[in-house]
């Protein structure tokens, strides 16, 4: 049977043409679709997050202009840092109160689900498309608390998840979630972001 994978020349074996084809067939697909990338399809697509936002019903806000003197959005370089953010309720108004004392942990893991949806307003604003993010970063989230609670993790992990659900591995990221003796005009939570995005 001939062999595909080499030939033999004096005493010296080297690859046959076909298979140095393949070992450069693979190192393009490794350069182009780097691991992680392949999406459920197979054709290394890391999945569209604008058609995940509809995939899941989300209905992205008008973001909220600052409240003092700062910016929502800062760009440098391939990173985008956002200003930290408050659950708006859809009808207006902000989830409100400390949890462990007025909130439930499943309240405040809501308020912090719809901090992430303001945020992703707020990153879709200033990228003209969610589609150009490569990376969630670090998530700092913080919780406005009573001093015995002690549960931020599972409040912010709606936050989290969400990112998740959107971005999918790229999603995935560094956080913080810490108790705060109270936050600006009594939300629940406010939480921050660190996003690294496409040229």
């Amino acid at each position: 049977m001939q062999n595909i994978f080499s030939r033999t020349t004096g005493t010296t074996t080297l690859p046959t043409a076909r298979w140095t084809r393949g070992l450069l067939l693979a190192a393009v697909l490794l350069i182009t679709y780097p691991a992680g990338t392949v999406g459920a399809d197979g054709t290394g697509s890391a999945g569209s997050a604008e058609a995940r936002i509809k995939e899941l019903g989300i209905q992205l806000p008008e973001v909220p202009p600052p409240v003092a003197n700062y910016v929502n959005a800062v760009r440098t370089g391939n990173l985008v840092f956002l200003a930290g953010k408050g659950p708006n309720k859809p009808g207006g108004g902000y989830v409100t109160g400390k949890l462990g004392v007025d909130l439930t942990v499943e309240q405040g893991y809501e308020a912090a689900r719809l901090t992430g949806i303001v945020q992703l307003a707020a990153l879709r604003a200033e990228l003209g498309s969610l589609d150009r993010v490569t990376r969630i970063v670090k998530v700092t989230g913080m919780v406005n608390a009573s001093p015995d609670f002690s549960d931020q993790p599972e409040v912010i992990n709606g936050f989290s998840d969400l990112m998740v659900d959107v971005f999918g591995e790229r999603g995935k990221h560094a956080r913080a979630a810490v108790g705060m003796g109270s936050l600006p005009r009594n939300i629940a939570v406010e939480i921050e972001m660190i996003v690294e995005v496409a040229d």
